[in-house]
């Protein structure tokens, strides 16, 4: 079977420097997305001009979609980027990542019906980031400086083989390394808008897969995603998502009142 054509989406919010680094490791990939839309939470002009100058670069479509910034609202513009999106497999990373050179190819070979696609990622560290910004840097490998859990940057695609389907949701899930086809996210109904601020979105919304019958399986030595040192956001409103996410356990809820349908 042939790969399946996909779309990378990623959220982003003020932060158009490591914005910037995500795109040009977009530009570097062995195999191309058909497209790329960015799911914009209302950040400022700059972020906008920096999409622009890059629609000017890529030999791909890259799609712009913003909405008012009120506050965290990355469920919504998550739904909203992925209704536009024209190809049936999702790749999803965060706006803070910096792609392996063969991240597309990787999660496209191991695409499967059935089932969704989780990695892990390098974490680079905070006295790394003035360089980082200042040169642009988009590779790295085991013996790069300033990285930590570099045993992640070893990639042996041919270990994939022996990784088995998972039917519960993994504690090692991150949004900001996964993958999923669009007919089972629509499903669902996607991202729950109910989730306020940040966390639990990309669990929540996984849990609702399994809730179907969708399985998992871990990327291991492949999909290698490095992610840039940040602050933490507030996590103010995470005893009532954790609370929102154990009700869909519960009571194995497979849809939600507000979601992708509103832009379908």
């Amino acid at each position: 079977m042939s790969n399946p054509n996909c779309t990378l989406v990623t959220p982003t919010y003020n932060w158009p420097e490591a914005l910037e680094l995500l795109l040009l490791s977009t530009l570097n990939q062995t195999v191309l997305p058909n497209e790329i839309i960015i799911a914009d939470d209302g950040s400022r002009e700059d972020t906008k001009k920096l999409i622009d100058k890059f629609k000017n670069i890529f030999p791909i479509p890259l799609t712009h979609i913003w909405h008012e910034d009120i506050k965290n609202r990355k469920p919504r513009i998550m739904n909203k980027a992925i209704a536009a999106a024209k190809y049936d497999y999702i790749v999803e990373i965060d706006g803070d990542i910096i792609l392996n050179k063969h991240f597309i190819e990787d999660h496209l070979a191991f695409a499967k019906k059935g089932h969704y696609l989780f990695g892990s990622r390098v974490n680079i560290q905070e006295n790394l980031l003035p360089k980082l910004f200042s040169k642009k840097i988009i590779n790295f490998n085991l013996f790069s400086k300033g990285i930590k859990k570099r045993g992640r940057t070893i990639r042996f695609p041919f270990l994939m083989n022996f990784v088995k389907s998972v039917d519960k949701r993994s504690r090692k899930l991150r949004g900001c390394n996964m993958s999923f086809w669009k007919e089972d996210f629509i499903k669902i109904n996607g991202f729950n808008e109910s989730l306020v601020g940040w966390g639990i979105d990309d669990s929540e919304m996984i849990q609702r897969l399994h809730n179907i019958g969708v399985k998992g399986k871990r990327l291991k030595y492949s999909g290698i995603a490095y992610h840039i040192y940040h602050k933490e956001q507030s996590k103010n409103h995470l005893d009532i998502n954790n609370e929102i996410e154990a009700q869909t356990i519960k009571n194995k809820l497979t849809y939600i009142e507000k979601g992708v349908d509103q832009f379908l």
